[in-house]
């Protein structure tokens, strides 16, 4: 029995409610605030291109388009406030070579900077337009203003986000920029990981290992000058506990081998290393794993190094949180291809919960997964189960 009182529909916000007054706020100052825009952005072109041939024309060009770009800023914020309409903000202008001479390239080569420019021109005569039928419309024609304000708010949103929204290459500048950092500090990290393990682990091992054999010959050449039962015993014991750390700093070596890049993943692929690290997951009910590579003709063809690399290590880490927080008795793990691209779907019964908070191991998955042009969704409500869907480019780089 449900007792849960029936949903309602949405309701829509009242004809004449705040959103359409912000509207009408905002068609009203676009009047003068164009003529402002218009008049800075007529002198300051005019005047730089004017002194082009000069030795100030230039950079005086330069400083009136970054004006122009700094309009174009608070258009932006305008239209947030006014029209709810959020239009992403670019980056700062990318200064690639220094001195003036650079800074004055980069300023006059930005197209956002002449779109701007446009775009307070362009302000004037919609702004004349704009602030005159809304203001009669205050007047006059109450019955429709909402409507008309509707239809001249949607023109602005179109002119505000086509003239001042980074261009599509800028955005992915900036995004192959961001994915850079992302493996530039993965690769530190890794380091650091590997660097500590060695410290810590299979070093300290040899170190022990070879004083303990530095003694043992000490007491073997003692023996042999003198013979000395007890002293070649001591020696003995000294030999077999320095066999035992070369076995176990040879297994830290063959782990830490692992953790970099498994020999079964390169020799044997997906399959065999993702089984591999599921029959070392401790989930009381075991892994199944599922790996589908077929291509529609049948063939099986893995995707590059790069790639199955991240995928590894990302089920890696997956299946040992599970192990460690999840409480799920049971998972599973599936690969397969779509076209060209790899999908891998983690899959638990445990208590759910899981979220990539920022600075989580998630979130580094994600960053990671991410650098390559790849997706990362985790889907894990509370109560269970969780299930995370990676997504990863077949190929790295075009060949």
């Amino acid at each position: 029995m449900n007792d849960a009182p029936p949903s309602r529909p949405p309701t829509r916000p009242p004809l004449y409610g705040a959103t359409m007054w912000r509207q009408v706020q905002h068609l009203l100052l676009n009047l003068p605030i164009g003529v402002a825009g218009f008049a800075f952005t007529v002198v300051a072109l005019a005047a730089g291109l004017g002194l082009s041939v000069t030795v100030i024309g230039l950079p005086l060009l330069a400083a009136g388009l970054l004006g122009c770009r700094s309009l174009g800023a608070l258009a932006r914020r305008r239209a947030r406030a006014g029209l709810d309409l959020d239009v992403p903000a670019p980056g700062p202008v990318v200064v690639s070579r220094p001195g003036l001479a650079g800074w004055v390239i980069a300023v006059v080569t930005d197209w956002l900077n002449w779109r701007s420019a446009l775009y307070s021109v362009l302000l004037l005569p919609w702004g004349i337009l704009s602030f005159t039928l809304t203001l009669v419309l205050l007047v006059v024609g109450w019955p429709v203003l909402p409507w008309a304000v509707r239809f001249l708010g949607a023109v602005d949103r179109m002119l505000t986000g086509s003239l001042l929204a980074p261009g599509a290459l800028t955005e992915r500048v900036k995004e192959l920029e961001d994915d850079r950092g992302a493996v530039v500090d993965t690769a530190a990290a890794d380091l650091r990981r590997i660097e500590r393990d060695l410290h810590d682990g299979a070093q300290a091992r040899l170190v022990a290992l070879a004083m303990d054999l530095g003694l043992a010959k000490e007491k073997l050449a003692d023996s042999a000058e003198a013979p000395d039962p007890e002293g070649v015993q001591a020696a003995a014991k000294m030999v077999g506990a320095a066999h035992g750390e070369v076995k176990l700093a040879l297994q830290e070596l063959r782990d830490l081998a692992r953790g970099i890049h498994p020999a079964v993943l390169t020799d044997r692929g997906l399959d065999a290393a993702l089984s591999a690290v599921a029959a070392r997951c401790t989930v009381p009910g075991g892994v199944k794993v599922h790996v589908d590579l077929e291509r529609p003709d049948g063939t099986v063809q893995r995707p590059d190094s790069a790639v199955e690399g991240i995928a590894y290590f990302t089920v890696s880490e997956l299946l040992t949180n599970i192990s460690k927080h999840s409480g799920a008795r049971t998972a599973t793990v599936d690969v397969w291809r779509s076209a060209d691209r790899l999908m891998v779907q983690v899959q638990d019964d445990g208590r759910g919960g899981a979220a990539a908070y920022p600075g989580g191991g998630l979130a580094g998955l994600g960053e990671r997964i991410g650098a390559v042009d790849g997706l990362f969704l985790v889907n894990s409500p509370e109560g269970g189960p969780t299930s995370v869907t990676v997504e990863l480019p077949w190929r790295t780089r075009a060949r």
